[in-house]
């Protein structure tokens, strides 16, 4: 019996697969990228803390980050932050600046070509 590789989480599993899909069908290479780097064993997928974005965004910047998001540091912009998880305290600091949170899929979905997106990470 072959050993299972890769991420065991169903939901990560299944963004993964649209990801790829999504990339293929609109020969885009930004999600394809993601893709790969969410396959990655989560020790070494990324965390970035909120000072990382502040520092390397701008008012109305598109965030991905393939990985979680820590609360760390502060935020003093409007962003749109797309990544696996937050943090409880990263959640609240983004909203609280007037950004919005949301996960990988759905911005890959409501954003195909992925255009004017920036990857943290």
């Amino acid at each position: 019996m072959v050993k299972r590789t890769g991420p065991t989480n169903i939901v990560l599993r299944k963004t993964i697969r649209i990801l790829r899909k999504i990339a293929k069908d609109n020969n885009v290479k930004i999600w394809k990228d993601i893709a790969e780097r969410l396959e990655k064993p989560s020790r070494r997928r990324v965390a970035v803390n909120i000072s990382r974005i502040n520092r390397h965004t701008t008012d109305g910047d598109i965030v991905v980050v393939p990985g979680k998001v820590l609360g760390a540091g502060t935020i003093n912009h409007k962003v749109t932050v797309a990544a696996i998880e937050f943090s409880k305290s990263a959640y609240n600091k983004i909203v609280k600046a007037g950004g919005k949170c949301v996960h990988i899929l759905d911005l890959a979905l409501n954003n195909p070509k992925g255009s004017n997106i920036k990857i943290i990470g």
